[in-house]
């Protein structure tokens, strides 16, 4: 006589395929997720990475040529020459533009046709050839892209934080990776930008991830279970995470998530006020990220803050990682772009699942053709006043 099978119930034998949500992490030309990143300025790099020698750089999940011409101009053009093709990456930079390595052709950092050497007169045609550009902006020691349609160009917005910065201090400008590694040397995360941005509105992951699990990686007030109050706003959303500490202070610690990727956090190691700093979240294409960070710093102050108790991640070997993983492994660990197909969101999620939500609208916004919240168009109108920060409650009278 047969036996009957065993039945064991939730084995992976026979799972669905899993997906991602493509609508909210694609951010490639064309896709939802792309039209709607570039209706924003973008932070592209550091003013300083712009010099007279042409280099590479990817955003949005196309590649570029960044260079400063000679007269100090920087510029954002497409690799690929509009004469024979020929990478621009080789090209010698002049005080005008850019000269094409192969014939010679110059192009200004709007991508007009300088001269065309080759050509009697230096090319009587040349301004019916446009090499295709980006315009930049520079601020607050970063280089800022435009890469969305021209009729809908924002202004570059302004923050209260970053302004009117008071002697003996400075911005400090960054590609750390200190919310995703703790590291200075590591400028590019290799997975989806939703997975770090999404992360900002996760506060329950701070008491478990960086206190309990891995150690103290801020400070130990830290790891008291906060209660939470997610809420919309007319750009983004923030949440209110109120804690009573163990030496009877009450703190309300203000989190900001603003559109298309800003991430404002208050100081880790909860100094009272708004927070000195604002991150970015920088699709650099589908599977990677790239964070920028502009912060108010002591003249003193070389680096971001990194967790005192352990070392740069990329000089910790892999058995370390595993004892003490951090938002890198987290994030990283969930794959290129995670499978949103097989998540479980649960009620600790309800800020993960409205951010998803938000930007989902958002996204659909610009595809009906309005501008998403958040874009600029009146200049008085500029300046941002953020709402992050540390505040600790009075203690109450009678």
């Amino acid at each position: 006589m047969q036996e009957a099978p065993i039945a064991f119930h939730g084995v992976a034998y026979g799972r669905p395929k899993p997906h991602h949500n493509a609508e909210l992490t694609e951010v490639g030309p064309g896709t939802p997720c792309g039209e709607f990143m570039r209706r924003y300025w973008q932070p592209l790099t550091l003013s300083a990475r712009a010099t007279t020698t042409p280099s590479q750089i990817r955003i949005l999940g196309e590649d570029l040529i960044l260079f400063r011409d000679r007269s100090g101009r920087p510029g954002l053009l497409y690799p690929r020459c509009a004469h024979r093709g020929s990478s621009l990456f080789y090209g010698r930079v002049e005080a005008e533009g850019i000269r094409c390595c192969y014939h010679g052709w110059l192009f200004s950092v709007e991508g007009e046709c300088l001269d065309q050497p080759c050509e009697p007169c230096g090319g009587l045609h040349k301004d019916r050839v446009r090499q295709p550009w980006y315009p930049l902006q520079e601020r607050y020691g970063l280089i800022w892209v435009y890469m969305g349609p021209p009729a809908r160009m924002p202004v570059l917005p302004r923050w209260d934080v970053l302004e009117d910065v008071p002697e003996g201090q400075k911005l400090l400008v960054s590609h750390s990776s200190l919310y995703a590694g703790g590291d200075d040397d590591v400028e590019i995360v290799p997975c989806n930008w939703l997975q770090e941005w999404e992360n900002v509105m996760d506060p329950f992951h701070i008491p478990i991830l960086h206190t309990s699990f891995s150690g103290v990686q801020f400070v130990p007030e830290m790891g008291v279970m906060p209660e939470v109050n997610w809420e919309y706003a007319d750009a983004g959303m923030r949440y209110t995470a109120y804690r009573k500490l163990d030496d009877g202070r009450e703190m309300d610690r203000v989190t900001q998530a603003l559109f298309p990727h800003v991430r404002i956090v208050p100081n880790v190691q909860l100094a009272e006020g708004p927070s000195s700093g604002i991150g970015w979240v920088v699709p650099v294409d589908d599977t990677s990220l790239r964070l920028c960070f502009v912060m108010k710093v002591p003249q003193d102050v070389d680096r971001l803050p990194r967790s005192p108790n352990l070392r740069p991640w990329s000089q910790m070997t892999p058995e370390e990682r595993q004892a003490f993983p951090g938002d890198w492994e987290a994030q990283v660990s969930q794959g290129p772009i995670t499978f949103h197909s097989e998540e479980n969101l649960a009620g600790s999620d309800r800020g993960v699942s409205m951010l998803r939500r938000t930007l989902g609208q958002q996204i659909r916004a610009v595809q009906a053709g309005q501008d998403p919240a958040g874009t600029i168009f009146d200049p008085d109108h500029a300046l941002i006043r953020i709402e992050a920060g540390n505040f600790f409650r009075k203690p109450s009278q009678g």
